[in-house]
């Protein structure tokens, strides 16, 4: 019988508040050597996910985007849009300035083939797994299919 998301995800993952302060989320994903956290709001649903990747922002800072004068206008060759978002990400105190929104997610009933390919497809690390109302009661990470494929 093929694998469910259920079989291999981790259980009760450790979730933050957007108001968490940045600090406090450092420090659980170095203590408890994890890669990432589901985000919630005062209702329990997901509202986003905070990486190692966002957090990254905070170390290395952000380059302006590259622009050209011509006839006394600014013309950027790179969207300066993602340049406000990774600035806001760079200079955020809070897990909720810092966070990836609108995270992807997966029930706990799809088989584990499903969320492999939502993994690969969108190109994340984890899948906040929930329930019919909505609350968060696992995680899915590359890592947990990987091991689950050794076993097989």
């Amino acid at each position: 019988m093929p694998k469910t998301v259920a079989d291999v995800m981790s259980s009760n993952p450790i979730l933050v508040r957007p108001e968490t302060p940045l600090k406090e989320a450092i420090q659980i994903l170095a203590e408890k050597r994890i890669s990432g956290l589901p985000v919630i709001d005062d209702a329990g649903k997901v509202v986003g996910v905070i990486s190692e990747t966002d957090l990254m922002w905070q170390e290395t800072g952000v380059t302006p985007p590259a622009y050209i004068m011509f006839l006394d206008s600014v013309i950027y060759l790179q969207n300066p849009g993602a340049y406000e978002r990774d600035l806001h990400k760079a200079l955020g105190q809070t897990v909720g300035e810092v966070m990836s929104k609108s995270p992807i997610t997966i029930t706990p009933d799809k088989p584990l083939k499903e969320a492999a390919k939502i993994i690969q497809e969108y190109k994340v690390h984890r899948l906040p797994v929930l329930d019919s109302t909505g609350q968060v009661i696992g995680i899915l990470t590359r890592g947990d299919i990987i091991r689950a494929m050794a076993t097989e």
